[in-house]
């Protein structure tokens, strides 16, 4: 239920509310009376509360006992994932299936989905979810946060972040500790600036080592390179600048002329040629220079953020290999 005034907009059902509710199911998919009582000793009377994160679990394990798909989901959710692909669970969606099991059941694999580090997974599960219409609302909103702030989803993880954080009463602490620290993490955190181009990096990887080698990521590597393009530039034109403003200082007379006339021209008219290099290239310059745009990096960043450009450079020189030997992605 959601509440509005002083106290948090939602609330948990309450243990006798949920009872009901799952009693109410039991009629509805016509039990035998082996499972009837197998369910009611999971949900005892009035005096037997649970919290609302073991609620979540003990309803998955009720709808397992009827329900042999949701058997098979709670197997695939009792221990780490072993395949790149997962058996798709299509009756989650299905109308067919009573909302009771088909929203708790979504928000009890989505968390373990997000535990699993399968984010894009997790949020097809959770999106679309809403807190009043599951037993443990101060979940659903966390994982739908943890997941939003992995993907680098700032809006919606910062309002979701807010919902989770609205009353704080229903919340547990750790959920609420971690939520501040996602929100100021997320509040912080700009589009295209080496600390954003990091994470998506890390993101990839992520991807990689979860087998995911499809045109999604390739997507995701052209952009990271196109991030550090736009980055780079503008470490160019900032260095021009500051070349241009040193030179023009050094051009400004100490003393002005003492009369305006035309000087007398003895000079021999030539200038000193300088090599201001290329403005492409980059990831074929030689070793020298390239340790030179590493430590001018290194001058504007932190130094933890040299590895994120290192694997810039690498992959800037072996682009052409890699466009040869490219197979069509999965």
């Amino acid at each position: 239920m959601e509440k509005s005034g002083g106290t948090a907009r939602w609330q948990p059902p309450s243990p006798e509310e949920l009872r009901k509710e799952v009693l109410a199911w039991l009629d509805q998919c016509k039990a035998s009376a082996v499972v009837r009582r197998s369910v009611e000793a999971l949900w005892p009377g009035e005096g037997k509360a649970a919290d609302a994160p073991d609620r979540l679990d003990r309803l998955a394990e009720t709808f397992a006992l009827a329900d042999p798909r949701a058997a098979k989901l709670l197997q695939l959710c009792s221990k780490p994932h072993a395949e790149k692909v997962l058996p798709r669970q299509d009756w989650l969606t299905d109308k067919q299936t009573p909302p009771l099991v088909a929203l708790n059941l979504r928000l009890f694999y989505g968390r373990w989905l997000a535990r699993e580090l399968l984010f894009d997974e997790a949020m097809e599960q959770l999106s679309g979810v809403e807190p009043t219409q599951v037993a443990d609302p101060a979940t659903l909103l966390f994982y739908q946060a943890v997941a939003y702030h992995r993907l680098l989803n700032r809006e919606e993880g910062l309002r979701t972040i807010e919902r989770l954080l609205d009353g704080g009463g229903p919340s547990p602490r750790r959920y609420t500790v971690v939520a501040q620290l996602m929100r100021a993490d997320l509040q912080d955190l700009q589009e295209d600036t080496l600390d954003h181009i990091a994470r998506r990096m890390d993101d990839i990887h992520r991807r990689l080592d979860l087998g995911r080698t499809g045109p999604k990521v390739r997507k995701q590597e052209d952009g990271v390179v196109k991030s550090l393009d736009k980055l780079i530039k503008k470490l160019e034109d900032q260095e021009k600048q500051q070349q241009q403003a040193a030179a023009g200082a050094n051009l400004t007379p100490l003393k002005p002329a003492e009369e305006s006339r035309i000087g007398e021209g003895k000079g021999p008219g030539e200038v000193t040629r300088r090599n201001i290099g290329q403005k492409s290239g980059w990831g074929n310059l030689p070793p020298k220079e390239r340790e030179e745009a590493m430590q001018q990096i290194g001058r504007e960043f932190p130094s933890h953020y040299r590895e994120v450009v290192e694997q810039y450079f690498r992959r800037l020189a072996n682009e052409p290999e890699r466009e040869a030997e490219e197979k069509p992605a999965r």
